[in-house]
């Protein structure tokens, strides 16, 4: 067998006695995980052998492949049959109908006993999957038995979180430091995040074993908000195992019971292959649940011998680039033929296998397995997913270059990242966390480890965030901290703002390992205990996000920590100033989207940061229509900003025409204070005359609101006509033939009426010109 996590050689070589040795523990009869049985010692008589015939129909699992049923029943009745050839014909003829006849009964009321149907397995509920026979007690039924909690070792489980409990099922478990074999089990287990523990003892409990599931690891646990479905998976090589056709095992989490969904078949779709081809079971792919828009992704991965039934160890491994998607029950989906319109998938949910979006189809887009995939709302219409890590047994994928898949469009693009990226490696656990005010969203990546060159595995225990959309990666500095040893394998979620881990391979230098470790997202910090926050809804979303059914689940009490801040902008609840990513986009979401924004408020009601707000569907995306909350503080802020502008400009007229005025006024004073015999330098010269061309004037005295002196002026134009003005300032006098309405502006300064600020707002243009001929 190969070692934990240790890929088979490339060209699936093996010598003549190991393939001898492997092809005969394939042909033994599988007998059942849950209960010891002794049907291979010796038998006396015929009733022993019909007895143990009838035990191991009983316990032979429902999902057994027909190859195996038969070789069962033929190895069964060579026993049983055999010795009556000597009978009477009629025992004969009566022997042979019980032997029809039993195996069609035990299922019925009269024998009470579950049984594989000779007809084909029966779709359903799996009636004994919370109970087992114990042959050692009169076949009498009991409880199934519980997981144990208690053990030295676990890894490669599949694992899914909903609404505060994750659940892990199979993967590898080791009872004792150095256990090689029989690691594979179908473990099923919760971990309750609602309260508070400590990693030395977590509050983990152990579930009833299932019958039907099969025993994997390495597959995903899709899940809904009211079930899990298992995908995928790789069955045991040691002992080895032969995988069984593939259904989809789904478990209710309020019913706790098992249901089989047997013989799926694809939809076809947008970028996807036809339709109704047979669903394949992968293995070592990357999984993601998406239960806000009803689906589930499993990419990469590959085929052999423990995923696929009829593979030959002597054939290589597959490897994968296909994206498979399975739409959930009473969930619609555009991109899905058998859906379009609104239509909702039925109770066997739709399947699709996405095979050509975009770059997919291409040399640049290579085969991977062992990666991981996350799920980032906003930007386009639905979302993006993001594959971190991952290769082959040759080659790594890049960790500078993240491969983004647009879901509403089927479509995969390529985005380059900026500063230092995480060594190449695979079998990392990666979680995604919101700021506040949804401006990043920030991507851990914790572990994995290097598989090449082959043996020599290299586990890791650094922890890395990639934000986004800035796609800058950043390395969280955790020297001096308590951290667990290094691993691979491990299964991670985020609840409260904590990423939990369980489980994982630390390699051969440890013994056993305690398998519960807490992060916090914030601090930065590995630490000793789960604290439980109070206030967070069923999806633990921040605050400002809890209206939006897209707002990212698990953020809830997380703020931006402050390696991200100094690298991205902001400051704890979000406003990253860095808004686009630093390699620029030419294409795809990341070129036309971006992320959703949201107000966020302290505990008074005052806005901390505002950066966007969400529509009544769900959100913006920046693509939905305009901000209308923008655009009218917007045209009120610039309103008052105008406002603002043409007051001053009044004020400063008004100071001017003021001024002038009161200087006119002095102006005069002094003129009538000389006398009529005396020449005023503010008079003009005879030849000009004072009110035209050639006109002359005198000095009279003349009652005036203006000079106050009863002085006045008196002339006489070129017609002979009197006219009594006060002299204007050589300055100010007003050209022949000029404008009118700056000839009455100057006479303003004439009349006795001081100017007024009011006048000014209503005739600022008048104004301008008194002053402006000053």
């Amino acid at each position: 067998m190969t070692a934990p996590f240790q890929r088979a050689q490339s060209d699936g070589s093996t010598t003549p006695s190991e393939d001898a040795d492997h092809m005969s523990r394939l042909q033994q009869p599988r007998r059942s995980k849950f209960v010891e049985m002794d049907v291979d010692g010796d038998n006396n008589g015929n009733d022993e052998d019909i007895a143990a015939m009838l035990h191991r129909h009983t316990f032979e699992s429902r999902s057994r492949s027909s190859s195996y049923q038969s070789e069962f029943d033929g190895d069964s009745q060579t026993k049983s049959v055999a010795p009556v050839f000597s009978l009477h014909p009629r025992l004969y003829l009566l022997t042979l109908l019980l032997f029809i006849g039993l195996p069609l009964l035990y299922d019925t009321r009269w024998l009470s006993m579950p049984a594989t149907s000779i007809i084909g397995a029966r779709a359903g509920p799996i009636r004994g999957s919370d109970s087992m026979m114990d042959h050692g007690a009169g076949h009498m039924r009991q409880k199934r038995a519980d997981t144990v909690t208690d053990v030295c070792s676990r890894w490669a489980g599949q694992s899914a979180l909903v609404n505060g409990t994750i659940y892990l099922y199979g993967g590898h478990s080791t009872q004792e430091p150095g256990q090689k074999s029989g690691t594979w089990s179908n473990d099923f287990l919760s971990i309750d995040l609602s309260k508070s523990w400590k990693i030395a003892d977590p509050s983990v409990k152990g579930l009833p074993q299932p019958s039907g599931p099969p025993a994997v690891a390495n597959g995903y646990l899709w899940h809904s908000y009211d079930s899990l479905y298992l995908y995928g998976g790789i069955v045991s090589d040691s002992p080895a195992a032969q995988p069984d056709p593939y259904s989809l095992w789904e478990y209710q989490i309020k019913a706790g019971k098992w249901l089989e969904h047997s013989n799926p078949k694809t939809s076809a779709g947008n970028n996807s292959e036809d339709g109704n081809q047979p669903v394949l079971q992968a293995g070592e792919g990357a999984g993601i649940s998406i239960p806000e828009l009803g689906r589930g992704y499993y990419f990469g991965g590959h085929y052999d011998a423990f995923t696929t039934p009829g593979w030959s160890t002597w054939t290589n491994r597959t490897y994968l680039k296909a994206l498979l998607e399975f739409t959930y029950p009473g969930h619609s989906n555009d991109g899905v033929e058998a859906l379009a319109g609104g239509k909702t998938a039925g109770s066997d949910g739709v399947w699709r296998n996405v095979t050509s979006g975009g770059i997919q189809d291409t040399a640049r887009f290579p085969n991977r397995a062992d990666g991981s995939l996350v799920y980032v709302p906003g930007y386009g219409e639905q979302g993006m997913l993001l594959s971190i890590g991952g290769g082959t047994a040759e080659s790594f994928s890049q960790m500078n270059v993240i491969d983004v898949y647009d879901v509403a469009t089927s479509t995969w693009y390529k985005q380059a990242t900026d500063g230092e990226y995480p060594k190449l490696r695979v079998n990392p656990c990666a979680v995604a966390a919101s700021a506040p005010d949804g401006s990043s969203t920030n991507i851990y990546v914790y572990g994995g480890q290097n598989l090449i060159p082959y043996g020599q595995q290299i586990q890791y225990d650094d922890m890395w965030i990639l934000s986004v959309p800035s796609f800058k990666w950043i390395k969280v500095d955790t020297s001096g901290q308590s951290a667990p040893p290094a691993r691979v394998g491990a299964s991670c979620s985020i609840w409260d703002g904590q990423i939990v881990v369980v489980g994982g391979y630390t390699g051969p230098d440890l013994s056993c390992d305690n398998g519960f470790y807490v992060f916090s997202a914030t601090e930065l910090k590995w630490q000793n205990d789960f604290t439980a926050l109070d206030g967070g809804n069923t999806q633990n979303q921040q605050v400002s996000q809890q209206k939006d059914l897209t707002g990212l689940g698990g953020s809830f009490g997380y703020e931006v920590p402050g390696a991200v801040q100094s690298v991205i902008g902001g400051n704890a609840k979000g406003g990253a100033t860095i808004t686009a990513p630093v390699q620029a986009a030419t294409q795809g979401p990341l070129a036309t989207g971006k992320p959703i924004t949201y107000t966020v408020t302290d505990s008074s009601g005052a806005t901390v940061t505002q950066t966007g707000t969400v529509s009544s569907s769900g959100g913006s995306n920046g693509r939905d229509g305009p901000n209308i909350g923008a655009i009218v503080a917007g045209v009120v802020a610039g309103f008052f900003a105008v406002l603002a502008a043409y007051l001053g400009f009044c004020a400063y007229v008004y100071r001017r025409q003021l001024a002038l005025y009161k200087s006119h006024v002095a102006m005069s004073q002094r003129a009538a204070a000389r006398g009529p015999n005396e020449k005023s330098s503010f008079l003009p010269s005879s030849t000009e005359g004072s009110f035209g061309r050639n006109g002359k004037g005198s000095m009279t005295d003349q009652s005036s609101g203006i000079g106050g002196t009863g002085s006045r002026l008196t002339g006489t134009n070129s017609n002979g006509q009197d006219s009594s003005v006060l002299p204007l300032p050589t300055g100010l006098w007003p050209p022949v033939g000029g404008n009118s309405t700056a000839n009455s502006s100057s006479e303003d300064l004439m009349v006795g009426q001081e100017p007024s600020f009011v006048g000014v707002l209503l005739n600022p243009r008048r104004s301008l010109r008194v002053i402006n001929r000053d």
